[in-house]
């Protein structure tokens, strides 16, 4: 494939991958905690947080050492373009961080694990309905094509899916909290869980 059209189809592809990533990531072990979400040193320290500046290195279009798609497709990118992409990765890690803020409050009025699962499932397929109101049609209509051939849903997995694939809601309601640790890296970017005390007070 050439340069040109690997850069073409990273400038149509990029954006949708970052904000609406159809398939939940593995699972990370779980903390002695529990369910409540990781701590924070500071409020300043939690949700989207930029740790690197974005790279200014030219597109790369040799083979990509990364396991991960979408890094490979950042990688192609300009660093105009690359602006973007971080832009609307912080733009989701305010939805993920939303979602954590919902939890936090069924938590404490003591709903059920499954009515927490289903709800920030929903909370994200909706979240991922909200960024495409910024893509192009073409760009939507590839993205629901995909989640409508591989869910059946063109919003992506619904709860139930996932409870069969995880096998617990509470590992449901984990998995639908989560970012890309590697696309965050590539864009100099880490998502921090907050505690409950930090979310309710912001």
């Amino acid at each position: 494939m050439s340069s040109i059209t690997l850069r073409s189809l990273a400038r149509r592809v990029v954006p949708t991958l970052l904000v609406a990533q159809v398939v939940l990531l593995p699972l990370q072990p779980a903390s002695a905690a529990g369910h409540p979400a990781q701590p924070c040193r500071s409020a300043a320290a939690c949700g989207s947080v930029v740790v690197a500046p974005v790279s200014q290195a030219a597109p790369d279009d040799g083979p990509c050492t990364s396991p991960e798609p979408v890094v490979c497709l950042i990688r192609s990118e300009t660093p105009q373009e690359r602006e973007v992409a971080r832009d609307q990765r912080m733009r989701y890690h305010g939805l993920l961080e939303d979602m954590e803020r919902t939890e936090c409050a069924m938590r404490a009025e003591g709903r059920s694990e499954e009515d927490i699962a289903r709800t920030l499932v929903q909370m994200r397929n909706d979240a991922k309905d909200i960024v495409r109101a910024g893509m192009t049609p073409e760009q939507v209509a590839e993205l629901e094509a995909r989640n409508e051939k591989k869910y059946g849903n063109p919003l992506g997995p619904t709860a139930d899916q996932l409870y069969l694939k995880y096998g617990s809601w509470e590992k449901v309601a984990d998995a639908a909290t989560r970012s890309s640790e590697a696309v965050d890296r590539e864009l100099g970017l880490e998502f921090r869980h907050c505690s409950c005390e930090v979310l309710q007070a912001a």
